[in-house]
């Protein structure tokens, strides 16, 4: 784990092989990437070319299994954390992921968080660490999302299988699990459970059941600034109301790209529909200080 989290403070936008988005020359303008298709990623489909190895991640008595695959393998990219619209990183195990599953464990130790029987989304799973913690715990369904389908079918799956079914020895869990790939500004188009301005009325009237997911998870999802407005829009139409809560691990600042917590948390205080409160604080000093947010409906 700490040769992983070792390699986490260095963010890097492009390859090394000078490959860039950057080059836009008055002959040549370039065009706007458009996002991957929002399709549902089936376990069926996952990659018969690339098979993770696995080591293990311990949290204090808990232990979960994470894969290791490049970028290389999948992407054809060689030293790239994130290559925008094309690659946005899940096959990293990134700090708040980590971060993330130990304030859930804390959450549920101290009573403030229960998830059996809830319906749990994790966007942005890479690995998924916090949605098989869900699992575990007896979430009655956890949906993964990610940006690529390749991760999905490369790592999220895998991950998955390894820690839930491979032990059993079968492919059971008391788990509704689904995998969906897409862009935050359009994924809620094939996302099962929404919450819905109808739907929302409804639920404030007490007339029908609450609709929405009753936990988003999300780690490391706020890096890039332009994405911010989308990504709690997308919160907003999946939390259930009024009772759904969202926890977020993100770093404060994530220097050169512009985002972070604060400024997600800043969006999210303008719009005053939502309150968020930090529930955790890691790291400091010379290090990026890391943070986890709870968001509820105010």
């Amino acid at each position: 784990m700490a040769s992983d989290e070792s390699k986490l403070d260095s963010f890097q936008l492009f390859p090394s092989s000078g490959f860039s988005f950057l080059d836009n020359s008055p002959e040549k303008p370039s065009l706007p990437i458009p996002p991957p298709p929002c399709i549902e990623v089936f376990m069926s489909q996952v990659s018969p070319s690339v098979k993770p190895t696995f080591e293990t991640v311990s949290f204090d008595g808990l232990t979960l299994l994470k894969g290791r695959v490049s970028t290389q393998e999948v992407f054809a990219l060689s030293n790239s954390d994130l290559v925008p619209g094309k690659y946005e990183g899940g096959l990293k195990l990134w700090e708040g992921s980590l971060d993330l599953v130990r304030t859930l464990r804390l959450e549920v130790e101290c009573g403030n968080l229960s998830l059996p029987g809830k319906k749990v989304l994790e966007l942005g799973c890479g690995h998924g660490l916090p949605g098989i913690y869900s699992c575990l715990q007896g979430a009655a369904a956890v949906h993964f999302q990610d940006f690529n389908s390749e991760v999905l079918q490369s790592l999220t799956i895998p991950n998955v299988v390894a820690n839930l079914f491979a032990k059993s020895k079968s492919e059971d869990t008391q788990a509704d699990v689904h995998y969906f790939a897409g862009d935050w500004s359009e994924v809620h188009q094939v996302l099962p459970y929404l919450q819905t301005d109808d739907q929302d009325m409804n639920c404030r009237s007490g007339t029908n059941e609450s609709f929405g997911y009753d936990i988003v998870l999300m780690a490391e999802t706020v890096y890039s600034i332009s994405t911010l407005p989308a990504l709690y829009e997308l919160i907003k139409k999946c939390t259930s109301h009024p009772h759904g809560v969202v926890y977020m691990a993100a770093k404060k600042y994530y220097f050169g790209v512009g985002g972070g917590s604060r400024r997600f948390i800043s969006l999210v205080e303008k719009d005053g529909v939502m309150v968020a409160s930090l529930i955790a604080e890691v790291g400091g000093g010379s290090s990026n200080v890391r943070e986890v947010w709870k968001l509820q409906f105010k």
